[in-house]
């Protein structure tokens, strides 16, 4: 009875810890970690419950199917790079699956490589650098990859939580226009704006907030603006923030025009789902007290956005700093026995 508690205890210590922390700022880096770490823990405690006596024929079963995706993954990743230079075209943003999906490939070439090769180096040192290297290759490969499926992982549960319906303001993030016109990411946006304006109680001020780029006729809080005047949002529910030309600037800008408004501030971050994550840390950086809101995205696109996303939260300093250490420690052991 023990034994079969424990782990239950475990699952149930994790996930209290988790929503306390969730509740509490949901924009913290960590939150990726213990959310994985509660799934991880949960798993073999469903199973349990589930299958009873046959959990161990049903974890070898999961086991097997887990080891099947993952090989499949690059294959994946490289087949939606392909689909996104085909509809996005061969910029640098639209290359992040493909490198991904070939990196993946190449770590998981180099364990199946260091399984099936002969570890005897008869003295020879090169011979003996040789799954040292393999290894290394795998190791990190794996590494980044466990780090990304967590952000990933917290990034989807971001979208199921239920936003609450009584706002006071909504922001809606630019993405840029084509042809002085509103594309498909940026009215996806948009539509969930008018979705979460149609569900308030009162009518909330809205802010299309974007600037324009020197290859735009118009700033993008115009265009944002004129596609919510047309369906249905008035005029005067529309506040215009054109000066900004990136994220924190967005931000920055959509807090002066809320701090200069009397009365309550209760506020919505609408942006694509893929980037709520960065948009609500860069808020809490900058003492915005918001509640991010997820449009969806072309499922093609999802991969490479959320890459980027990725990059970007490991840019910060901290982030970076702290993912190095982690993976000198693991390659420490790799090093010193070589």
């Amino acid at each position: 009875m023990e034994d079969s508690l424990c782990p239950l205890l475990w699952c149930a210590s994790v996930w209290g810890t988790f929503a306390l922390i969730v509740h509490h700022d949901r924009s913290r880096y960590r939150n990726c970690f213990l959310l994985a770490l509660a799934v991880v823990l949960t798993v073999p405690v469903l199973i349990g419950v589930i299958f009873g006596r046959y959990s161990v024929l049903a974890a070898l079963a999961m086991v097997l199917l887990l080891a099947v995706i993952v090989l499949c993954v690059p294959v994946f990743l490289i087949a939606n790079g392909v689909l996104m230079i085909r509809r996005e075209g061969h910029g640098a943003a639209d290359l992040p699956s493909l490198i991904l999906g070939i990196v993946v490939g190449i770590g998981e070439l180099a364990g199946i490589v260091l399984m099936l090769s002969d570890t005897q180096d008869g003295g020879d040192p090169a011979v003996s650098a040789y799954p040292v290297l393999l290894a290394a290759i795998m190791v990190s490969v794996l590494y980044g990859s466990l780090i990304f499926v967590s952000f990933m992982i917290y990034t989807l549960f971001l979208e199921v939580i239920p936003p609450r319906r009584d706002f006071d303001f909504i922001i809606v993030h630019g993405s840029g226009l084509i042809g002085g016109d509103v594309p498909r990411l940026l009215a996806d946006r948009l539509d969930k704006a008018i979705k979460i304006y149609g569900r308030n109680p009162t009518p909330p001020m809205v802010i299309t907030s974007g600037g324009q780029g020197a290859d735009e006729s118009r700033s993008e809080a115009s265009a944002m603006a004129e596609y919510l005047v047309d369906h249905g949002i008035p005029a005067e529910r529309i506040v215009l923030e054109d000066q900004s030309s990136n994220t924190m600037e967005n931000l920055r800008n959509s807090k002066a025009i809320i701090d200069s408004m009397s009365g309550r501030h209760l506020v919505a971050l609408v942006t694509s789902n893929y980037h709520v994550f960065r948009c609500i840390r860069y808020a809490r950086d900058i003492g915005l007290e918001c509640t991010g809101i997820g449009a969806r995205v072309a499922p093609y696109y999802w991969p490479s956005a959320l890459i980027r996303e990725f990059v970007a939260i490991h840019r910060e300093k901290k982030h970076l700093a702290l993912f190095v250490v982690g993976w000198a420690l693991l390659m420490l052991p790799l090093v010193t026995g070589l």
